[in-house]
């Protein structure tokens, strides 16, 4: 186990949002681990842009977008900053994220707090290299939930080298209502709309982040919005509402579980979006992701490039490179030479 990965551990005395705070501040002052997960075999393409490797951060980690050049040097391949929203607001009543380790687990009910769009936009403005993407959400007190996400993308534009829609957080009360075929149909529209409207050059893609908690008929309905309004792709999946047999004491505390008991839900409503999309829409792979057999069953079920955060409360920043490496090694013994030629096997 590597020094930063003890460390990570030894946080878990703290409160999960204080631990969170420390390891933040440690990783602002360079104390983070310098490692390269990238391999000829992992590099890959989605929507446009090169990635050094199909192993990146998901958001939630770094909302404002303060840490993510420590977070590319500790070997992932892209690091998705937010979720932002126009206003700073401060979100949900603490205690608001809750550690569930007998489970390998974690639930929270953050409610997207962040310290808004001209901050995140002005740390932005300073990156240097590496895929950043801004996650993108709207205020809890919005009177246009659906003007605030336009209001980010034109704020951030030209600054994130891809965008995600987040309406699937279930911490705002009514976000996931975007999610219907009616709302869905207004808000990319106003997106795509925005988007025509803004300059050419660098055009970035834009991806929806969905819920593990939809049926047949909403997958099915977000697929077909998402392809009609030119979405690059979909993130399969945010937390889940649901919950599966829990051992910690904390199992009952309401917001989104992600972690280990996500990783089958994940898996199979990945592999229900790419039965819908028919290689119509690029799919990224996050949910209870801790191992390289994890992110390789992901990648067969149709993903391009997985995410990964709440395996790291537990694991450390090592098991980038540790996934990395078991990845390699599982695409090697099947005769490929890319990742990009394991994606949708099956």
């Amino acid at each position: 186990m590597q020094v930063h990965d003890l460390i990570a551990r030894s946080l878990h005395g703290l409160d999960p949002e204080d631990a969170h705070r420390v390891t933040l501040a440690g990783l602002a002052l360079g104390l983070g681990p310098r490692t390269v997960a990238d391999n000829p075999m992992l590099a890959t393409e989605i929507a446009g842009i090169s990635l050094p490797n199909c192993i990146g951060l998901a958001p939630g980690f770094d909302k404002n977008a303060e840490v993510f050049a420590p977070m590319l040097r500790a070997g992932f391949g892209f690091v998705e900053c937010g979720t932002v929203t126009p206003l700073a607001q401060t979100g949900n009543p603490r205690p608001r994220l809750f550690r569930l380790t007998p489970d390998q687990a974690v639930i929270n009910r953050m409610g997207f707090n962040n310290q808004g769009l001209d901050a995140f936009a002005a740390r932005l403005t300073r990156r240097g290299s590496g895929i950043v993407g801004a996650n993108i959400g709207a205020n809890k007190d919005s009177e246009d939930r659906i003007a605030d996400y336009v209001t980010g993308l034109e704020r951030l534009w030209g600054l994130a080298d891809y965008f995600t829609v987040n309406i699937s957080s279930p911490n705002t009360p009514g976000l996931r209502g975007l999610q219907t075929r009616t709302a869905l149909e207004e808000l990319l529209g106003r997106l795509a709309e925005k988007r025509e409207r803004l300059p050419a050059e660098g055009r970035s893609p834009i991806f929806l982040k969905v819920a593990p908690d939809l049926d047949s008929d909403e997958i099915e309905a977000v697929v077909e919005t998402s392809v009609t309004w030119g979405l690059a792709g979909l993130i399969v999946s945010n937390t889940t509402l649901s919950r599966p047999d829990l051992r910690s004491v904390h199992a009952g505390e309401s917001g989104g579980l992600s972690g280990a008991p996500l990783t089958e839900l994940a898996q199979q409503k990945l592999k229900e979006f790419h039965s819908a999309a028919a290689g119509r829409l690029v799919l990224i792979g996050v949910g209870g992701i801790g191992s390289g057999a994890q992110a390789y069953a992901r990648i067969r079920a149709g993903a391009s490039a997985i995410q990964l955060y709440s395996a790291l409360v537990f694991h450390g920043p090592g098991l980038v490179t540790r996934i990395a490496r078991d990845l390699t090694a599982r695409l090697k013994a099947d005769g490929f030479t890319t990742v990009a030629q394991a994606v949708g096997v099956g």
